[in-house]
C-alpha cells in the first residue's frame, strides 16, 4: 500500500506521462505515417473510413492547419513567407502519398508530418522572387 509521502512523490511523475507520450497532432514521422497508411491501402478509397484512417486524415489535417497559422502570423508580422501558397487548395491522396514516398528510407524516422506538408508547400507554392 502507498502511504502518503510515497503519494506526494509518485503524483508528479504519474501526472508526467501523458504529457511526456502525447505527441501534437502532425508530429508523427513519415515511416509511421507510411507504415500505417500500408496495412489499410488494400481497402482503397473506403480506407478513410477505417479508424485507423481517420487518424491518418487527421495528422494531415492537423499540419495544415499549423502551417496556415504559422504562415498567416509572418503575413501578420510583415515577414517574408517560407511559400506563397493560395488560400484554399486541394490534395489527394494520391499527391501526398507520393510526396511522403519521395523521401529516403533513412530520413523518414526523421521527418514530421508537419515538416513534410511544410516541404510540400514550398515546393508546390514558391513564392515569387
Amino acid at each position: 500500500m502507498i502511504n502518503a509521502k510515497h503519494a506526494r512523490r509518485l503524483l508528479p511523475a504519474l501526472l508526467a506521462i501523458p504529457v511526456l507520450c502525447a505527441m501534437r497532432p502532425g508530429d508523427m514521422s513519415v515511416a509511421a505515417f507510411l507504415a500505417r497508411a500500408a496495412s489499410i491501402e488494400r481497402l482503397g478509397p473506403l480506407a478513410l473510413a477505417t479508424p485507423q484512417g481517420n487518424e491518418l486524415k487527421g495528422e494531415v489535417v492537423a499540419a495544415g492547419k499549423r502551417y496556415k497559422a504559422r504562415i498567416d502570423a509572418e503575413r501578420r508580422a510583415g515577414r517574408k513567407t517560407t511559400s506563397c501558397p493560395p488560400e484554399s487548395g486541394s490534395l489527394s491522396p494520391d499527391q501526398w502519398l507520393s510526396h511522403l514516398r519521395s523521401y529516403p528510407v533513412a530520413a523518414r524516422r526523421k521527418v514530421s508530418i508537419y515538416s513534410a506538408f511544410d516541404a510540400l508547400m514550398k515546393k508546390r507554392y514558391p513564392c515569387p522572387a
